[in-house]
């Protein structure tokens, strides 16, 4: 069946664009107005992928748009190249190039601040097209002259000059670059791309330089924008000075949002809608400049009321129509209610993980201090941990728990002292590369991917142990990365999500949700794993059993515990490091910390006696 599907939407793109000139006219559609629907719609495909798919929301997609179009428009009039065709490549990759500068310093900032520097560089290049560069770009005359493209094959000669016969060229270009989009989105890279645009931070701390990453989509929206503004040149046989203005940007971002973000075709539906309102209301109901008012309001409602757009909505009305939305819910209940009433498997045995030859302790910290100004978070810590020990770390709140794990993790950096990790200095080094090194943790709050399913998280999580922290296999099949599958399955075994493997996170309940936030730490394969309040916001049941999950996890790997469930904690450590306002106040094994002096002193204020959970 999977077989069946997988060209599937390929084979009804390429059904739509060879039925449309039969199709459209009747409705009402003039030719120019389908290869201007088709241009936008390839301008789109790149801005999806960096805005629907990665969440990068630029408005600077213009200043590229404008690039590509301009130098393909120059070498096919005044430079007197011949081939239309070869002339959008060198335009395409003239856009792209300039993408990777503009991403350098773009992608500094994240958000609003991204945003807004986009916004500023658009601006930038529509004065230089105006002012130094208007002896190649024509200024505000533009370049006239743009040839459509032929093509000799010897016996014979295609041309495509106008209307319906150019449509045959625009749409042949739009249906390669959707086959393109595709593999892409398909790809691990696309997958790495949902996650950064669900949770950039666990993203980052699952191992992958998500600074790379972005910049890939932001180069490849600026390919698609320059091969589409070559293309606008060859529609009109002149590249007009607007397609480096404000106006592209943020019509480009509406029609996304109208026709629906992270679905590729929803730039298209939302060029269609764009397209024929303005000629509707123009021409049909003599409105003039005022159907940009009409248009406004309808992108108003479509926003409120069909926030996934107009793809999102009519899949919502599938899912609704089909009954599969009740089914889920139905199941979803069913299931949680049986996790409540019924004794949940034993857990999965882990397996042995393989070390290095290392000898020595596999982490050790010295004189590790922390300071925010005049508060001293962690102050002169000595710590180490050896090859396969399970260490619990317990202290007050206050006492720098949280601030000492993300130093160790290189979350944040340490005022002075030094980190070794199985023999080498991490100190300073990023959360990525710590990751890739073997050294990770799981979060006291939940960082999960909420926008996919427990598979796909674990997939993120996974694919930075198989691939590294950075590669660019942008056209190869997620299925087909070696080791992915079986991993993933085991870690979903080991964390007893099997069942759920394709539920939505955010239909998890709390106690799955906290045994996934485990499990992303574990499909990174990690020789020293870090476990920041595991039985945070658990009940007494869930507590016995996710204790018997982390001592199966524990099997030949080494653990740093944090928790404030000290029964739960003592039945799973071998030694305690106790933290008292920044400092190790001791050490010991659990018998040892339940009847110190000192750590009842630090906990109960001088009642001595065992410490209670």
């Amino acid at each position: 069946m999977l077989k069946q599907r997988r060209f599937l939407i390929e084979t009804l793109t390429a059904i739509g664009l060879i039925a449309a000139p039969f199709v459209l006219p009747h409705l009402g559609f003039a030719p120019n107005t389908v290869n201007r629907i088709l241009v936008w719609g390839l301008f789109g495909l790149g801005f999806d992928i960096l805005f629907g798919f990665t969440g990068l929301l630029s408005f600077g997609q213009s200043a590229f748009y404008g690039t590509g179009g301009f130098v393909a428009a120059y070498l096919l009039t005044r430079a007197g190249f011949g081939n239309v065709l070869v002339a959008l490549i060198i335009g395409m990759v003239a856009a792209a190039a300039t993408g990777y500068l503009v991403g350098l310093i773009a992608l500094r900032r994240t958000g609003i601040y991204f945003a807004m520097i986009t916004v500023a560089i658009a601006q930038v290049f529509f004065f230089v097209e105006f002012n130094p560069l208007s002896d190649f770009t024509g200024g505000e005359n533009g370049l006239p002259g743009v040839p459509t493209p032929s093509f000799n094959l010897g016996f014979t000669t295609l041309h495509f000059t106008n209307g319906w016969s150019l449509y045959q060229f625009i749409a042949l270009c739009y249906f390669v670059g959707v086959i393109i989009a595709l593999r892409i989105v398909r790809s691990p890279v696309g997958a790495i791309f949902s996650a950064i645009r669900d949770n950039p931070l666990r993203a980052t701390a699952v191992g992958h330089n998500i600074h790379g990453y972005k910049l890939t989509a932001f180069v490849i929206a600026a390919a698609y924008a320059g091969f589409a503004g070559g293309l606008l040149g060859v529609l009109q046989a002149f590249m007009p000075p607007d397609a480096f203005t404000f106006d592209t940007s943020g019509q480009l971002v509406m029609q996304t949002a109208i026709g629906g973000r992270g679905t590729l075709f929803g730039p298209l539906v939302g060029a269609t809608v764009w397209l024929f309102l303005q000629d509707f209301l123009q021409s049909a109901l003599g409105l003039g400049a005022a159907w940009k008012l009409v248009l406004g309001v309808v992108f108003v409602l479509l926003v409120c009321f069909l926030r996934g757009g107009i793809i999102g909505g009519l899949a919502d009305l599938y899912r609704l129509a089909s009954g599969k939305r009740g089914q889920t819910e139905a199941e979803t209940e069913t299931e949680d209610s049986g996790a409540t009433q019924q004794p949940a498997p034993a857990p999965l045995q882990a397996k042995e993980v393989e070390h290095p030859a290392y000898s020595g302790p596999i982490l050790k910290a010295r004189g590790l201090t922390k300071r925010y100004g005049g508060l001293v978070a962690n102050s002169d810590i000595d710590f180490s941990v050896n090859q396969g020990e399970l260490r619990g770390i317990i202290g007050p709140n206050g006492a720098g728990k949280s601030t000492f794990f993300k130093m160790l993790t290189c979350e944040i950096a340490p005022t002075s002292g030094q980190i070794v990790f199985e023999g080498r200095d991490i100190t300073g080094l990023k959360v990525t590369d710590v990751c890739q090194l073997g050294l990770t943790k799981s979060y006291q709050v939940n960082q999960l991917f909420t926008g996919l399913t427990v598979r796909q998280n674990l997939t993120i999580a996974a694919l930075a142990e198989l691939r590294g922290k950075f590669r660019l296999d942008l056209f190869r099949k997620l299925s087909s990365v070696k080791g992915l599958t079986e991993q993933v399955e085991h870690t979903l075994a080991l964390v007893n999500l099997a069942r759920r493997a394709d539920t939505p996170v955010s239909e998890l309940a709390y106690g799955e949700k906290r045994r996934l936030e485990i499990g992303l730490a574990l499909a990174t394969s990690p020789r020293l794993l870090l476990l920041d309040e595991p039985l945070a916001g658990m009940s007494p049941r869930e507590r016995v059993e996710t204790v018997k999950l982390l001592k199966s996890i524990a099997r030949g790997r080494t653990m740093i515990v944090i928790d404030h469930d000290m029964d739960s904690l003592f039945e799973l450590v071998e030694r305690v490091t106790v933290l008292q306002e920044g400092r190790v106040l001791v050490s010991g094994t659990p018998e040892e910390i339940k009847t110190n002096a000192a750590v009842q002193e630090a906990y109960l204020g001088g009642v001595h006696g065992e410490i209670a959970a």
